[in-house]
């Protein structure tokens, strides 16, 4: 069982930055493949980042490429999302996921645990 808790979320203006947490507990962190997804009200909940169990690897939804920046830290059992340039259209709750043994899969239905999500707003 993995408890994942999300952190870092807030409010900040179009073209700004922020830098979003994912704690992780429990399970071996290393045989996770790890994600970050986000809902917009009336929205489904969509794909935004993805990295490899080793770190090694990351692919990213259009939407973000070249603005955010997914990493991990094996040791800490973390990882993270680096969102620069942001626009209001980034405005959802943003979710970490971790799926057994995964890699480069942006199907909700591969992660087996969820965090709790963290709320960006950005204003324009």
């Amino acid at each position: 069982q993995v408890h994942l808790v999300e952190s870092g979320g807030g409010l900040v203006q179009a073209g700004g930055s922020l830098r979003l947490s994912c704690a992780a507990s429990g399970g071996t962190f290393s045989r996770y493949g790890m994600a970050w997804f986000r809902q917009a009200p009336g929205k489904e909940r969509e794909f935004v980042a993805g990295i490899t169990r080793s770190g090694l690897g990351s692919y990213y939804a259009d939407s973000v490429k070249g603005r955010f920046t997914i990493s991990r830290d094996n040791a800490k059992m973390t990882v993270r999302l680096q969102m620069n340039s942001l626009k209001p259209e980034d405005t959802a709750v943003y979710y970490c996921a971790a799926g057994q043994y995964v890699s480069y899969t942006s199907n909700t239905n591969d992660y087996n645990y969820w965090g709790q999500g963290t709320q960006v707003t950005v204003s324009s």
